[in-house]
C-alpha cells in the first residue's frame, strides 16, 4: 500500500535532516541522526542509500530532459544550416555570367560543428585510448623503476606548447 502525503512528507524531512547531518561529517551512530527516528545506525545508513538513490534517479531524469531538449535545438540549427551546406551556388563573373558552383564551406563547418556537438552529448564517439608502452612498444619494466624514472613517465607527453619562431630565429615561451 503506498504511503499518504503525510508520511512521504515525514520522510522527506527525515531524510533532509539527515544528509545535512551527514554532509557535516556526523557519523551514524551520534544521538543526533538517532534522534530523527531512527532505530539503529544500520537503519539511518540504509535510509541514506534510499535517498540518494532516490535523487539520482531525479536528476537521470532530468539529464535525459535536458539532452532531449539539446536534440531538439540541434535539429532546429542543422535543418537552417543544411541547404546551405549541400546545394551548390553559382558563381558569376562580373558580367553575371555563371562560371562555376561551389559550395559554401562555412556552412559545412557550421553542419560538423553541430554533428560533433550532437556526438558529444548523446556519447556517440569511441573512448580515445591512450597508453604508455616500453622501448619498441613492448611493457614498461616499472618493477624496477626508480622514484626518479616514475616521475619523468607521469610527466611524459607534450611539454608546454611553444610559440612559432620569431623573426630573429628564437623559439619564444607562449607563457610569457
Amino acid at each position: 500500500m503506498p504511503w499518504s502525503k503525510l508520511k512521504q512528507d515525514e520522510v522527506a524531512v527525515r531524510r533532509t535532516a539527515l544528509l545535512k547531518l551527514r554532509r557535516e561529517g556526523i557519523r551514524y551512530d551520534d544521538e543526533r541522526i538517532l534522534a530523527l527516528g531512527y532505530n539503529s545506525p544500520a537503519t539511518a545508513r540504509s535510509d541514506l542509500k534510499r535517498a540518494l538513490e532516490a535523487h539520482r534517479d531525479e536528476e537521470a531524469a532530468e539529464v535525459s530532459i535536458y539532452r532531449q531538449q539539446e536534440n531538439e535545438r540541434l535539429d532546429a540549427l542543422l535543418e537552417a544550416a543544411w541547404p546551405a551546406a549541400t546545394t551548390p551556388k553559382a558563381i558569376r563573373n562580373k558580367e553575371g555570367d555563371v562560371v562555376g558552383e561551389e559550395i559554401d564551406m562555412r556552412a559545412v563547418d557550421t553542419v560538423l560543428r553541430l554533428m560533433d556537438r550532437r556526438a558529444k552529448l548523446n556519447g556517440l564517439d569511441m573512448p580515445v585510448k591512450a597508453e604508455i608502452t616500453g622501448a619498441d612498444g613492448g611493457p614498461l619494466q616499472m618493477s624496477q623503476a626508480t622514484n626518479a624514472e616514475l616521475e619523468a613517465i607521469m610527466n611524459a607527453g607534450p611539454g608546454p606548447a611553444l610559440d612559432t619562431e620569431d623573426p630573429s630565429g628564437e623559439a619564444s615561451d607562449s607563457s610569457g
